[in-house]
């Protein structure tokens, strides 16, 4: 469907199911909500005093160029409990996607955040849909682990998923060759520094 779309060729398909038509609609569901997210995070990043004082200036310390930072899309979640879950929630996005997506986490007292004061890492598909996220705290705190991820969903597997896959996929076929790395900064640096496979 992708390829067919991407060079306008029509696809005769049997007509979906009920059950087919609404996963297919979850499915865009999550994907518009964690579309939402990269967008909100992007922007808080550039935009608030918050974010340019302690997200943008780490990735600035951390050599990244302005330039880098937008190409992976980077962005900083606000220290806040529930700054995305209200920001979504206003913008007309349901408590349910937000849950699904692991955005938001809802226990019997409240629902909050599940990144809150880190930068943050979209992680994409090959095709380049935001299905996740990946973030770092910057204080330190040994009840928080440095790095927070989100769970799998039914859009996310991680084991399925490669960082920056969709940024070097181009590259990997030229070289014919693909260099792992362990962590979202080290993938950043080495496509900075023109090692983009």
């Amino acid at each position: 469907r992708y390829l067919a779309n991407k060079y306008n060729i029509e696809i005769a398909e049997e007509a979906p199911s009920a059950e087919m038509i609404e996963a297919q609609s979850n499915r865009e569901s999550l994907f518009a909500m964690t579309e939402f997210a990269k967008n909100f995070f992007r922007d808080y990043l550039w935009n608030s005093e918050e974010g340019v004082a302690i997200g943008l200036s780490y990735f600035r310390e951390r050599g990244f160029t302005d330039e880098i930072i937008r190409r992976f899309e980077l962005g900083f979640a606000p220290d806040k409990w529930d700054g995305l879950t209200k920001a979504a929630l206003d913008s007309g996005y349901t408590l349910e996607f937000l849950e699904k997506t692991g955005l938001t986490i809802i226990n019997e007292q409240k629902q909050y955040d599940r990144f809150r004061g880190r930068v943050v890492f979209p992680i994409s598909s090959l095709t380049g849909r935001v299905i996740a996220f990946g973030a770092r705290i910057l204080k330190t705190d040994p009840k928080s682990p440095k790095y927070l991820n989100s769970p799998e969903t039914p859009v996310f597997e991680k084991k399925k998923v490669l960082y920056g896959l969709h940024q070097t996929a181009r590259h990997i076929r030229s070289e014919d060759a693909a260099i792992i790395v362990e962590g979202y900064m080290d993938a950043v640096s080495l496509y900075q520094a023109g090692i983009k496979n």
